[in-house]
């Protein structure tokens, strides 16, 4: 996923960014208004720049964040976190509606950053190219997920490999439908365990390696799904 973001300070601005590479975001920095609205306009080609979330400071040098958002919601539906240090009620009322999608107040915790941007990513996204490869862009066709030989089936939680069935466990296919749902992205193994198992992640982490180490057999494709130490797991979409 690629992202946005608007933030006035090189330091924070590096040190974050570092962060969302670990976990597998691809980061365009803008350091002030001005630029972030440039990084969101067409390009002379007629092609529209494509970022999953923008994270904005509100705290920048040429003009205020609040004018920032309003005058990016008009350009583009793509979700806008504001990050800022303003923690009142009134300025996140006054962010969310001019278009926020959601609001976070330094300093925060990493992990609940990375969490809201996989939150409001999931409620804006539409079909991915995953979704609809090799189909017809169908309702029934964006409802099965395409892995290269791996299709996974939504409404009907049926997963196969070259056309051959597996059997999977509940929580087997719900893993499964997570992870390829955002071919290449880290998901953190709190995250997983949180929309998997419904569960915080104390004493569930066997539970989860488990559950990996048995999808990688049963499917056939122990590269399928990529440990990344220190942080979780990614699926590694695999030639069709």
């Amino acid at each position: 996923m690629r992202l946005l973001l608007v933030e006035d300070d090189d330091h924070v601005a590096a040190a974050l960014s570092a962060i969302l590479a670990r976990h597998g975001f691809a980061v365009t920095h803008a350091r002030n208004g001005e630029e972030a609205l440039q990084a969101v306009l067409p390009t002379a080609q007629g092609d529209r720049p494509s970022y999953g979330v923008i994270l904005l400071d509100l705290g920048l040098p040429d003009q205020d964040g609040y004018q920032v958002c309003a005058r990016i919601r008009k350009l583009t539906t793509t979700p806008v976190i504001m990050v800022t240090a303003r923690a009142d009620v009134r300025s996140r009322i006054h962010g969310l509606n001019l278009g926020a999608d959601d609001y976070v107040v330094k300093p925060y915790d990493t992990g609940e950053l990375l969490a809201r941007i996989h939150a409001v990513s999931r409620r804006t996204a539409g079909p991915g190219p995953e979704e609809t490869a090799g189909g017809t862009g169908s309702a029934a066709d964006s409802a099965v997920l395409r892995l290269g030989a791996v299709a996974v089936e939504l409404p009907t939680r049926r997963v196969s490999v070259d056309g051959e069935p597996v059997a999977l466990t509940r929580k087997e296919f719900d893993l499964l439908a997570l992870l390829a749902q955002r071919p290449g992205v880290v998901f953190r193994r709190e995250q997983i365990i949180s929309e998997v198992w419904q569960t915080s992640w104390e004493g569930t982490g066997r539970t989860l390696e488990v559950h990996v180490a048995s999808l990688r057999s049963k499917l056939r494709m122990p590269a399928l799904i990529e440990t990344v130490r220190g942080v979780g797991y990614r699926l590694v979409a695999p030639a069709a």
